[in-house]
């Protein structure tokens, strides 16, 4: 099997992961407050981290961290896991899974709006169409197709997920510019980002044991959503030609995730949602083109290490 076939086979593996993890949201949701599946899915997944470090042989690598480092690393903690995971699964405690999952892949329109501000880039005509076509999407989605009336269908869920697209997008923004090895920067995110849901938990929440089903599914989203798929993630992406060959096959994932979704939680898959959701996916992959056969087409100064993102997917 050659380097590139590799590739496809890690980042197909990842994709089909990725898609059930609205599904294990919704399933978590059934046993879990919001903040506790948080708390559970982010000891398991510093675990996994802490583990990939051993096996790696990483862990001289924490002790070169400087202040500065930890300090980047608090910031990125608070972004995610802790703020991200917890508006998003407190917008799937409100929402169907399948509003959910498409309105927080906004993330990658959301990221070219945010470059503006935080990176001085330009944005083109061509960028700002696609911008509008994405976010027509988001109005069918949010209206149910009931585009006449503008009748959104629980604004505070919609807001929430949308929040935590934007989040997401610029954890990636801050997360990109530093150059410190990944999974060292995603421990340490984690680790904080732990402190920061144990804190919230004692002011705001309920903090108890759960019961199996929900230990079960919080630890599944721990595992696969925010541990072991990053590290097949990178291993696609570095035996990848081109990042495009495999960074594209991301644009399956909410789709898939809608057919899991409906076998999994039951949920019936609106007409709305779907056309949504390909206006939402038409507009991030006409921001992309023509330059997604060398790169994906985010600002330019997010191009330099093509390994840099922990992942594409933005649940």
């Amino acid at each position: 099997m050659t380097d590139q076939n590799r590739a496809y086979l890690y980042a197909g593996i990842v994709v089909l992961i990725w898609s059930t993890v609205a599904s294990a949201f919704k399933i978590a949701l059934r046993y879990l407050d919001f903040s506790q599946i948080v708390f559970y899915a982010v000891i398991v997944s510093m675990f996994t981290f802490l583990l990939i470090l051993a096996h790696q042989k990483k862990f001289p690598l924490l002790t070169r961290c400087t202040a500065r480092d930890y300090g980047r690393s608090v910031l990125l903690g608070l972004l995610n896991p802790f703020l991200y995971y917890l508006v998003l699964l407190k917008a799937y405690s409100l929402l169907p899974a399948q509003q959910a999952v498409s309105l927080n892949y906004t993330w990658a329109v959301q990221l070219v709006i945010l470059s503006i501000p935080l990176l001085g880039q330009k944005i083109d005509l061509k960028s700002i169409v696609a911008v509008l076509i994405s976010y027509f999407g988001v109005v069918i989605i949010a209206t149910r197709g009931d585009i006449a009336t503008l009748k959104i269908f629980n604004l505070s869920g919609v807001l929430l997920a949308l929040t935590s697209a934007t989040i997401w997008a610029l954890f990636w923004i801050y997360n990109i510019k530093d150059r410190r090895d990944e999974v060292v920067k995603l421990f340490l995110n984690f680790a904080f980002g732990l402190l920061f849901i144990v804190t919230y938990l004692v002011f705001f929440g309920n903090l108890r044991l759960p019961s199996l089903p929900g230990l079960l599914a919080a630890a599944y989203v721990g595992l696969f959503e925010m541990g072991i798929t990053f590290v097949l993630w990178l291993k696609a992406l570095r035996m990848s030609r081109t990042t495009a060959q495999v960074s594209n096959l991301v644009y399956l994932t909410p789709f898939l995730a809608l057919g899991f979704i409906s076998i999994a939680v039951g949920e019936r898959i609106l007409f709305s949602t779907v056309a949504g959701l390909g206006f939402i996916v038409g507009g991030i992959a006409l921001q992309r083109y023509p330059a997604q056969q060398k790169t994906p087409q985010f600002p330019r100064r997010l191009r330099r290490n093509r390994t840099a993102s922990p992942s594409l997917h933005g649940y």
